[in-house]
């Protein structure tokens, strides 16, 4: 077998219950010429077995002693050899058309970086209403413009759902352990670094929901470590050439966002609120104004930038609305962050 045009990266830690799944919809795929890298870390369940059993010529297995995800996943980029690489977890499944759409989508456009496609979470009894909002969120993200929007709100695309090419992820150094989320932490660089985004706009995988998931049980997904990741690609991007700096929400989400902001260097220079028995008073020593004051306070500054840090979805719109009839553009005066 020669390069193949897709390599798919799958780790798996005791995943035997559902990876012969992932496997059959990965060898039920409409484009043949791909390989399958299976990074198995150290599992003690009988996912050894199963792939020393299964019948595909396209696999291919790393067995690792246990040592987490992000080591699996660097081991199994270092010995992908497709020109792109499909993530695919092992509890998962791909819909026979998605790597050649999604092929297809990066190919047409090289500014694209990163490709992911809709998603459905399964099996319905095990999906809480937050997640299934999380999900219907992100599957009105598609074009590059929705989903740079959004992505300091929460990780715009699913990861088990993306492809993207071997060369640039390598040479982005794959995936790095900064404390949070090694996902979220990759989109984050693929944007500071000015590549597009593009999902295929249809559903294309299946994303199982289930008790075990990283995102409910690793701390590295929690709020105040996704906060983290966000403060730290704010400072070293948006915020690295303003000089005044408004954080609208002086509530929870404002609070944990400028702890992270002050720990990096740059302390807000005015929070912004509605709340009457808010204004008037300070946050953290800084004076938090109403809407009806900030025009004014703006003019104080020569390069100034709003960040509407809200996690209420209804609140945020509210306030896109205010900035927009101000004449404000997003991603220019303004940001919104959760």
């Amino acid at each position: 077998m020669g390069i193949p045009v897709v390599s798919v990266l799958l780790p798996v830690y005791n995943g035997a219950a559902t990876l012969a799944e992932a496997l059959e919809s990965l060898r039920s795929q409409s484009m043949d010429d791909l390989e399958i890298v299976v990074v198995d870390d150290g599992s003690t369940d009988a996912t050894g077995s199963l792939l020393a059993s299964w019948d595909d010529p396209r696999l291919r297995v790393i067995s690792l002693p246990h040592a987490g995800l992000l080591p699996a996943l660097n081991t199994g980029l270092a010995a992908c050899q497709g020109e792109f690489i499909a993530r695919m977890d092992a509890d998962d499944r791909s819909h026979e058309t998605r790597l050649e759409e999604q092929v297809d989508l990066l190919r047409s456009d090289d500014r694209i970086g990163v490709v992911g496609c809709l998603v459905h979470s399964f099996p319905p009894q095990d999906v809480a209403e937050g997640f299934r909002i999380y999900e219907q969120w992100q599957n009105q993200l598609v074009t590059h413009q929705d989903i740079t929007r959004e992505i300091f709100i929460e990780s715009p695309i699913a990861h088990p759902s993306a492809m993207m090419r071997r060369g640039e992820l390598q040479q982005m150094g794959g995936y790095h352990e900064n404390g949070w989320p090694e996902d979220y932490d990759l989109w984050l660089r693929y944007h500071a670094v000015g590549r597009h985004f593009a999902k295929v706009p249809h559903v294309r995988l299946d994303w199982r929901e289930h008790g075990a998931r990283a995102t409910r049980t690793d701390s590295r997904y929690s709020v105040e470590n996704f906060l983290r990741a966000k403060a730290h690609y704010l400072l070293a991007g948006p915020l690295a050439e303003r000089n005044g700096l408004f954080v609208w929400g002086a509530g929870k989400t404002g609070r944990r966002l400028s702890k992270h902001l002050i720990r990096g260097g740059q302390p807000p220079d005015r929070f912004v609120d509605v709340a009457d028995d808010k204004i008037g008073k300070t946050l953290r020593g800084i004076q938090i104004i109403g809407v009806e004051d900030v025009l004014s306070h703006w003019a104080e500054f020569e390069r100034p930038i709003l960040l509407a840090a809200v996690a209420s979805r209804g609140a945020r719109q509210l306030i896109r609305q205010q900035l927009s009839d101000w004449g404000w553009q997003e991603g220019v005066e303004y940001l919104c962050v959760a």
